[in-house]
């Protein structure tokens, strides 16, 4: 009786640990959404600003009305060509501060978070500063006779995606060298010893044992740069709309809280639904590629590893 008593009482206790913080969570983050989606289905007054209602013409103004459904999809866009961008400049430099042996890697780490100490807006400005028709780069560009004028950068689709890549790189970074610092140095070294290449090796080894890191860096960095919008504000203009900057506009702006409410849950289920099909889509590619590799890949009595591509030159 006394020895099963403190085991009848872990659940009680673990629920009184975590029951205080799950409490907070769901005031401060359930309660809001509800109420935000009550918001959405109320109609707009322009002189009662919101009125009660039980209506779905918010929703309907937004995917009828073919400016809205472009913000949607510049968005859409913008995200995912950073996203991927973030991607392919992270990796190679995510694994080589995982594989830095130098007493210079925690000061290699730190450069890379220190961006994060750092606003996005004031981020933004100091592109703005090299991206306008008088700053830096068109200085240069000029002067050195490449351009004979000055090159509109500013309030472009390259600006706001050159932004939103510097502020997200850095947690794509960190999030790959946790992973790739988990994959022991000598599968590398074992591959390359039977005779694989480096690109083989990575590819064969590294990529498929680095997918877990790979998956969670482009679902957070694709969740910033979709809620993105200082970058967006400041470096795309007034004519470059995507959804947060919508948002907000709706909110402060237009006093349309309605709206706002429905651009805000349109763009948050556009978020959740691409980030669960990519999330599904990765991992059951990830899971067919180990249990090939695992079913055809043995050791050949000539020495000669057989993987998923048949066997290394």
């Amino acid at each position: 009786m006394t020895a099963d008593a403190p085991a009848s009482r872990r659940p009680s206790l673990a629920l009184l640990l975590i029951g205080p913080a799950t409490l907070f969570c769901l005031l401060q983050l359930v309660v809001p959404i509800a109420i935000l989606f009550r918001y959405s289905l109320n109609r707009f007054d322009p002189a009662n600003y919101m009125v009660e209602a039980v209506t779905a013409e918010n929703y309907v103004k937004f995917f009828t009305d073919p400016y809205y459904l472009g913000v949607l999809l510049r968005t859409l866009r913008v995200s995912v060509v950073s996203t991927l961008m973030c991607l392919v400049m992270g990796f190679p430099l995510a694994y080589w501060l995982a594989r830095l042996t130098s007493r210079w890697k925690n000061l290699m780490v730190i450069l890379v978070v220190l961006p994060l100490f750092i606003g996005n807006a004031v981020r933004a400005a100091g592109w703005m500063t090299l991206f306008g028709s008088k700053g830096f780069i068109n200085f240069v560009l000029v002067k050195s006779g490449i351009a004979a004028e000055p090159l509109t950068i500013m309030y472009t689709e390259t600006a706001v995606i050159i932004g939103i890549v510097t502020v997200n790189l850095p947690y794509m970074v960190l999030t790959l060298q946790s992973v790739i610092e988990g994959i022991s140095r000598q599968v590398e070294e074992a591959a390359l010893s039977l005779g694989a290449t480096p690109l083989q090796a990575f590819r064969r080894i590294v990529w498929p044992l680095a997918l877990p890191g790979t998956l969670a860096g482009l679902i957070l960095t694709f969740i910033l740069a979709m809620n993105a919008y200082a970058t967006p504000v400041l470096l795309g203009g007034p004519k470059f709309q995507m959804m947060g900057p919508l948002v907000y506009g709706q909110f402060s702006q237009s006093n349309n809280w309605p709206f706002g409410a429905a651009v805000s849950f349109v763009l948050m289920a556009a978020t959740l639904s691409l980030t669960f099909i990519a999330n599904a889509a990765l991992r059951q590619r990830g899971d067919a590629r180990g249990a090939a590799v695992v079913k055809r890949s043995s050791w050949r009595g000539s020495g000669a590893w057989t993987s998923l591509d048949g066997p290394l030159p």
